[in-house]
C-alpha cells in the first residue's frame, strides 16, 4: 500500500507563507483591477481577518481562566511575586537592550544618510500621541471597570484584576476549590477551541500574507532599503543572538531546541502582527512543546505580549536614527538616552495589536524634537517589519517563560528535551482524547461521564 504524505500544521503553515508570497507578488505584478478589488481587498481580506478575529476572540477567555488555574497552581502569592518581579525585571532588560543595541548600530550603518526628500509625501496620516508619565502608567494599571477592560481587551488592567481574584481565591482556601474546578474544565475547553481555530490556520496565514504583498509589492523597499536592510539586520541579531544568549546564560536551556519548539508561534506572529492574537499558540507552544508549567506560562506570556516589545522598541531605535540623519538633526548621547527611556516607558501596557509601533514612534518623535512627518518615508514598508517585530516580540515572551520556569523549577526538560512533545496536539481532535480527560479535575469527570 503506498503510503499517504502528511504535513504537520506547522509545515502547512509554511507552505502557506511561501505559497501567499509568490501568488501576492505575482498579483501586485498583475495589477488588475478585478483581482485587487475582489480578490485582493475582496475574498484575501476577508478571510484574512475572520482569522485574525478568531485568534483574537480566543485572548481574554484563554488568558482568564488560563491565568485563575495559574495563580491556584502556584498556590503561594510569595511565589507568585517572586515570578512576576522575575518576568517584569526580565522583560524591561530586554527591552532596554533591544534599543540599545538598535541605535548604536543604526549610529555606525547610518541609514537615511543622504536620503532624497524630493517627491516625499510629508502627510503620514498619524497624529502625534503625547507621551505618558511613569505615574499615568502605572494608575492606568488598575481598571476602574473590570467589565470595560474584558470589553476592550485592555491586557494589563485584565491581567491585574484577574491576579487579584486568583489571590483572593488563595485566601479563601478550600471554599474556592469548585471554583477553581470550574475554571480547570473552562482552561481546558478553550484550548480546544483553539484547536478548531488553528485547524484552519494554513488558509488564514496564505490570504494574509498574500495580501500584504499584493498590496506592497518588492519595489516600495527600494527608496528607504537602507532603513529596511539595517532594521532587519538588527531584528534578526537580537533573535537569534541577544535573545539566545540571554536564555542561555540565565538557564542553560539549548537554544537550538528553543528556537525549534518556537516555530509555530513565530510563524503566527509574523503572519498575524499581532503580540495578543498569538498568545494562544505561545501558551500552547511554552507549555506543550516546551514543559514550562501552565501556572508560570499562563502569567508570563499575557504579561510579555502586553509590556514586552523588543522588536518594536528596536525599530524606534533605527527609524529614530534615519529620521535624525534625513532631515540633518543631530540628537547627541542625551537624545538617544531619552529615546530609550522612552521606548522602555511606551512599553509598557501598550496593545499587542497591528501598526501601534508608529503610534509609539510618535511619541519618541516628538520627544527629542524630530518631525513626525517622517513617518510617511517608512509607513509604506512598516507592515512587513511588523510582521517581522511581532516575531521577535513572542520570541522574548517565550524566553522569558522558560528562564523564570527554569529557575522556579517549573520545567519539564523531559518535555523541552523530547523532539515530538506537543506535536500530536498540532491535529485537531473534535473529541476529548483520554490525555485530556485525564487534565480534568476529578470533581468533574463523573458529571462528563454521565452525560
Amino acid at each position: 500500500m503506498q503510503k499517504v504524505l502528511k504535513f504537520n500544521r506547522t509545515t502547512k503553515i509554511m507552505l502557506g507563507m511561501g505559497l501567499g508570497l509568490i501568488v501576492g507578488v505575482l498579483f501586485n505584478q498583475i495589477d488588475s483591477a478585478f483581482i485587487n478589488e475582489y480578490i485582493v481587498s475582496g475574498l484575501f481580506w476577508m478571510i484574512g481577518t475572520m482569522f485574525v478575529n478568531a485568534l483574537k476572540m480566543l485572548v481574554v477567555p484563554l488568558v482568564v481562566f488560563s491565568l485563575i488555574c495559574g495563580v491556584a497552581g502556584i498556590g503561594d502569592v510569595r511565589v507568585l511575586g517572586r515570578v512576576g518581579g522575575k518576568s517584569f525585571g526580565l522583560y524591561m532588560m530586554t527591552t532596554a537592550i533591544a534599543i540599545a543595541v538598535a541605535i548604536a548600530i543604526a549610529v555606525v550603518v547610518a541609514p537615511g544618510s543622504g536620503f532624497d526628500m524630493t517627491g516625499v509625501d510629508a502627510s503620514a496620516g498619524i497624529d502625534a500621541k503625547e507621551a505618558p508619565t511613569v505615574w499615568s502608567v502605572m494608575a492606568a494599571i488598575v481598571p476602574t471597570n473590570p467589565i470595560n477592560a474584558f470589553a476592550q481587551g485592555e491586557m494589563l488592567q485584565v491581567i491585574f484584576y484577574v491576579v487579584l481574584v486568583g489571590v483572593a481565591a488563595l485566601m479563601l482556601g478550600e471554599r474556592s476549590l469548585p471554583f477553581v474546578q470550574a475554571c480547570e474544565y473552562m482552561n481546558e475547553l478553550m484550548m480546544k477551541v483553539v484547536s478548531i481555530v488553528m485547524a484552519f490556520a494554513p488558509i488564514g496565514v496564505f490570504c494574509l500574507i498574500a495580501r500584504v504583498f499584493a498590496e506592497q509589492g518588492i519595489g516600495l523597499f527600494v527608496p528607504v532599503l537602507a532603513y529596511v536592510a539595517t532594521l532587519t539586520g538588527t531584528l534578526f541579531l537580537h533573535l537569534f543572538i541577544t535573545l539566545m544568549v540571554i536564555l542561555k546564560v540565565f538557564s542553560g536551556l539549548n537554544p537550538i531546541t528553543f528556537m525549534r519548539k518556537l516555530r509555530p508561534a513565530q510563524l503566527f506572529a509574523f503572519s498575524t502582527a499581532s503580540s495578543n492574537a498569538t498568545i494562544p499558540v505561545t501558551l500552547r507552544c511554552v507549555v506543550e512543546r516546551m514543559g514550562a508549567n501552565n501556572s508560570v506560562a499562563s502569567f508570563t506570556v499575557p504579561f510579555g505580549a502586553t509590556i514586552n516589545m523588543d522588536g518594536t522598541a528596536i525599530m524606534q531605535g533605527v527609524a529614530t536614527v534615519f529620521l535624525s540623519n534625513v532631515y540633518g538633526i543631530e540628537l547627541g548621547l542625551s537624545g538617544y538616552l531619552m529615546v530609550i527611556a522612552m521606548a522602555v516607558l511606551a512599553s509598557i501596557g501598550t496593545a499587542g495589536v497591528p501598526g501601534v509601533g508608529l503610534v509609539m514612534l510618535t511619541m519618541v518623535l516628538t520627544q527629542v524634537g524630530l518631525p513626525i512627518e517622517g513617518i510617511a518615508l517608512i509607513l509604506g514598508v512598516d507592515r512587513l517589519m511588523d510582521m517581522i517585530r511581532t516575531a521577535v516580540n513572542i520570541t522574548g515572551d517565550a524566553v522569558v517563560t522558560a528562564i523564570v520556569a527554569k529557575t522556579e523549577g517549573q520545567l519539564d526538560m523531559a518535555t523541552y528535551n523530547d523532539p515530538l512533545a506537543g506535536q500530536r496536539t498540532e491535529e485537531i481532535e473534535l473529541e476529548i482524547d483520554p490525555i485530556a480527560e485525564g487534565h480534568l479535575a476529578d470533581a468533574a469527570r463523573p458529571h462528563i461521564q454521565a452525560a
